[in-house]
């Protein structure tokens, strides 16, 4: 017990007065006159002893009441609170992760664990709530009964690092107050979740929801595996420990159902498409546990081609069958017969084997690059080293020594969805003469570690010539996926879809007017994404807008160019949880309700001043009732 004003307690030594004053009335002996003393000693002992006792309950009654009185004065309280003074801080991190959606005892995890929040406060209470994507400061339970009851489930899920910042910087600077921050969620497994508590500025919560069920089938990626002059073959997978081989798979474009499927034993179902179709399609399964996974949105759009101009001086067969028609608008001229109007209007300009690069092809080609053109670069045997360098830095003239290419850079953005694999044993190319490169992207290695291909921007070359006097690169295995991918990324043509939350790029062929800009559109949303405009595309890039799965339009003003599809990231999917048990220094519950109620209970002061002064008033009526009827 604690008191308001201690000091009061010093009028507890005035209890001494009565105490003395009851002392000497004890001893204080009365004389009476009286006739009949024979009648007296049947009297005396009785009437003695019945004063005594009077006065002894008289003494202990008054002494209490006011005892009850002091202590009123003083303001008693119970608190766990070591300030009075000091106030009580509560942020609550809801998870509104599609995970939530999950099933448990009372219903859906993120729903549930809404009307708890809101079960636990009274409408007075004040708390600060975030979620994956609002925050709500200081919010009273209609506030947050008003937002919470139309909140829906985010794509953009916070790392727990991530909540745990967030939540430490919604507290107040007050040192005094005592702060506590909840986590509600499922808590997923996360290989970077840190959940010790070292700071002692708050006290740390996990309230884990359980599922009644782990089980989830997931539709997870569609692609095109086989392509035919007529056909495309249209591939669906999913993942998940769920009984996936009763699920069905509806294929539509447009709403209107185009073929239904079955899973297969490697958990996949195959579509035939029509070629040279537009398709805004959508996949859907039907699968009981996590809805989100459910559909995956895409598009084929009108085939569009790849600008490229080969500017030659040597024999270009090789990529007129790597720039194919179909992929490709190719065009080869010679450098005397090259019209330089025309080279805005490519993607990729290749510069195959020039022994010099006139002065007025060089302003040409770096303008074409700011303007968000690519290079590529295959030189000569005997290079004026001077022209070349005012595009990309050859550091040395030509090297008359055999070398073999003998390392793929795995990672690099042409390569890293060539391979299935990492390959340590091929046949290796080799050159008989090189020039040596000032170390940019290397693509490919020669065995000493030196470049044999190299990128600086939009601006790709190789260390040597590749005619087949030079090299015997041409023939070899690598050539096409090397050359045909340069030319693929110099437009990078929307893919059939885009996760939501991760970092998109694409390219619309398309040149705008001054300050005009492309818009993203569907029926739930409408965004302005970023973007870069060039004279003859425009790259978007995207993160984590949109926010919602859908196919939208690309529109530049009323007028829409094409379609690209967004879905929500899988990782959601995985219905495999964190053990919260052996943490040290943070309470663990799985209850809403009970850790809130809790909270509030801590920092609620009980104060019993008013019992006192009840006690006190139910003293003074034994008092006076002691006095009137006591004998």
């Amino acid at each position: 017990m604690q008191f308001k004003h201690p000091e009061i307690l010093y009028f507890l030594f005035l209890l001494l007065i009565p105490i003395i004053i009851h002392l000497f009335q004890l001893r204080r002996f009365e004389k009476v006159p009286f006739t009949n003393v024979q009648f007296l000693k049947n009297v005396i002992i009785q009437t003695r002893k019945s004063s005594q006792l009077k006065k002894w309950l008289t003494l202990i009654t008054r002494l209490l009441l006011f005892v009850a009185i002091i202590f009123a004065f003083a303001q008693p309280y119970f608190s766990n609170l070591k300030d009075l003074n000091s106030k009580t801080e509560t942020v609550v991190y809801l998870d509104n992760s599609f995970s939530m959606q999950a099933k448990g005892d009372k219903g859906e995890l993120f729903k549930r664990s809404v009307q708890e929040v809101l079960n636990a406060l009274d409408d007075t209470d004040e708390i600060t709530l975030f979620t994956n994507d609002h925050t709500f400061i200081n919010a009273t339970r209609k506030t947050l009964s008003n937002e919470l009851l139309q909140l829906d489930y985010s794509a953009n899920q916070l790392s727990y690092e991530s909540v745990l910042l967030k939540g430490d910087k919604l507290f107040s600077q007050d040192e005094a107050s005592n702060k506590n921050l909840v986590l509600i969620s499922d808590f997923q497994i996360d290989n970077n979740a840190i959940f010790e508590n070292n700071k002692t500025s708050y006290a740390l919560n996990l309230v884990q929801l359980k599922t009644v069920t782990n089980k989830n089938v997931s539709l997870d990626s569609i692609y095109i595996s086989k392509e035919t002059p007529t056909n495309y073959e249209l591939i669906a997978t999913v993942s998940g420990n769920g009984d996936y081989k009763n699920i069905s798979v509806a294929l539509y474009s447009d709403e209107l159902l185009l073929a239904k499927s079955a899973i297969n034993d490697v958990k996949q179902a195959q579509f035939t498409l029509p070629a040279n179709t537009i398709i805004n399609g959508k996949v859907t399964i039907e699968d009981n546990g996590l809805l989100f996974d459910n559909t995956l949105y895409f598009n084929i759009n009108e085939r569009e081609k790849i600008n490229v101009l080969t500017v030659n001086t040597s024999e270009d067969n090789y990529l007129k069958r790597i720039f194919t028609d179909t992929e490709f608008n190719y065009t080869e001229v010679k450098l005397d017969q090259l019209n330089y109007n025309e080279i805005d209007e490519q993607n990729l300009i290749v510069l195959n084997e020039l022994d010099n690069i006139p002065v007025s092809l060089i302003n040409s080609l770096n303008s074409f690059t700011n303007n968000g053109g690519n290079i590529l670069i295959i030189p000569s045997n005997n290079i004026t080293l001077n022209s070349y360098n005012q595009i990309f830095n050859y550091k040395s003239n030509v090297v008359n020594l055999e070398k073999r290419v003998t390392t793929i850079n795995y990672s690099h953005p042409i390569l890293n969805q060539v391979f299935d694999k990492q390959v340590n044993n091929f046949q290796y190319p080799k050159v008989n003469s090189y020039y040596e490169l000032n170390t940019g992207a290397s693509v490919l290695q020669f065995e000493d570690g030196k470049p044999f291909l190299s990128q600086n921007g939009s601006v790709f070359a190789f260390a040597s010539a590749l005619n087949s006097g030079n090299s015997n690169f041409i023939n070899s295995p690598l050539v096409v996926p090397v050359i045909y991918n340069i030319g693929k990324q110099s437009l990078k043509l929307p893919k059939l879809f885009y996760s939501i939350g991760n970092e998109n790029t694409f390219d619309v062929n398309v040149s705008l007017q001054q300050d005009a800009i492309l818009r993203l559109a569907s029926n739930n949303e409408e965004i302005i994404p970023q973007q870069r405009s060039y004279s003859n595309k425009v790259s978007i890039t995207t993160s984590d807008l949109p926010t919602k799965a859908g196919i939208y339009n690309i529109n530049n003003n009323d007028e829409t160019l094409k379609k690209v599809s967004f879905n929500y990231n899988r990782k959601e999917s995985n219905l495999q949880y964190i053990d919260l048990s052996n943490l040290n220094n943070v309470v663990v519950s799985n209850s809403v309700e009970s850790i809130l109620t809790s909270i509030k209970n801590d920092s609620n002061i009980n104060e019993l001043w008013k019992w006192f002064t009840i006690f006190a008033l139910v003293l003074l009526i034994i008092e006076m009732l002691i006095l009137k009827y006591f004998k």
